[in-house]
């Protein structure tokens, strides 16, 4: 590679210091050859500057290593100056990058992003704020909103804050009175959440599953077919005893943009594991192939002579 790699680190990522996690990923591009320059930022301010001032240099690629509310920070700057994302799974669930098929192993995926399998997917948007992988109002948000002050005022561990946040959001059970304009269709809901994937998930009320494909151009949207609280318990029943079943318990529609109303004037918002409030009405859209990332290359099937 002739120019240097950019790679700009979340230094609150990893289960390691930010210290070590720098000197392990110098030592893995140094292996190569590969002239990488490292970034550690601390919280997202430092990431998208870093990101900016990286994408106004000479490198094609920039590397963004953390969760995937990092990932997603660093892609909206890289796919705006049509240069090339790579990516490090440094972060706890590392959605994007499985659904990649990115090796979860540092040194793999530093090979990954050597071979420069360069490959174009779709980027979803609500109101001017990239995703990459889903955006939810309702009951997600609140959670993520909870979890963050348990784990800052009572000092808990992120999976212990997210299941007494979860635990106390689930109890009051807020529903949402919404409208989903599509264009030709529309939809009138009484709903605990709102759902929106970048492509099609496969859906599971405690674990949103994997993504087959991210260039199929489209936006998924899920709600639940039985509206209101009794919805909503019946859900967390059926998934407790394994009988969850996507079509029967889930309302989905496939579409490149989509438009949700609220009596709300303001409304918390999640995308890519970070939340905001954003002004309704909330505007959604699908940037086909949009983004340039590198991605491990297809298998050779073997053929026969």
């Amino acid at each position: 590679m002739s120019s240097p790699i950019e790679v700009i680190i979340n230094a609150g990522s990893g289960s390691v210091s930010a210290e070590e996690t720098k000197r392990l990923i110098e030592e893995q591009f140094e292996a190569h050859g590969v002239d990488a320059n490292i970034h550690m930022a601390n919280g997202g301010g430092e990431i998208v500057k870093f990101a900016e001032k990286a994408a106004e240099g000479t490198a094609e690629i920039i590397v963004a290593g953390g969760g995937d509310g990092t990932i997603s920070a660093v892609a909206a700057v890289v796919m705006e100056a049509r240069k090339i994302l790579g990516v490090l799974p440094l972060g706890t669930l590392n959605n994007f990058s499985k659904d990649l098929q990115i090796p979860q192993d540092l040194t793999e995926a530093v090979r990954i992003i050597l071979e420069n399998n360069v490959i174009e997917i779709d980027v979803g948007e609500v109101n001017d704020r990239i995703f990459i992988n889903n955006s939810s109002i309702g009951l997600y948000p609140r959670i993520v909103r909870k979890r963050v002050k348990q784990q800052h005022r009572l000092g808990r561990g992120k999976w212990a804050a997210a299941f007494w946040a979860a635990w106390r959001v689930i109890r009051l059970a807020p529903l949402l009175r919404v409208k989903l304009d599509l264009g030709d269709r529309q939809f009138r809901r009484k709903t605990p959440f709102v759902f929106v994937g970048n492509n099609e998930y496969e859906m599971d009320f405690f674990n949103i599953g994997r993504r087959s494909t991210l260039d199929n151009g489209k936006l998924s949207v899920y709600f639940l077919k039985r509206g209101g609280q009794w919805g909503l318990i019946m859900l967390i029943v059926r998934t407790l005893f394994g009988r969850l079943r996507q079509a029967k318990d889930f309302e989905e529609v496939s579409t490149e943009s989509i438009t949700i109303e609220t009596r709300k004037k303001r409304l918390l918002v999640a995308f890519d594991g970070e939340i905001a409030t954003m002004q309704t009405p909330l505007k959604y859209k699908v940037h086909p192939r949009a983004l340039k990332v590198i991605a491990p290359a297809p298998l050779e099937e073997d053929t026969e002579e």
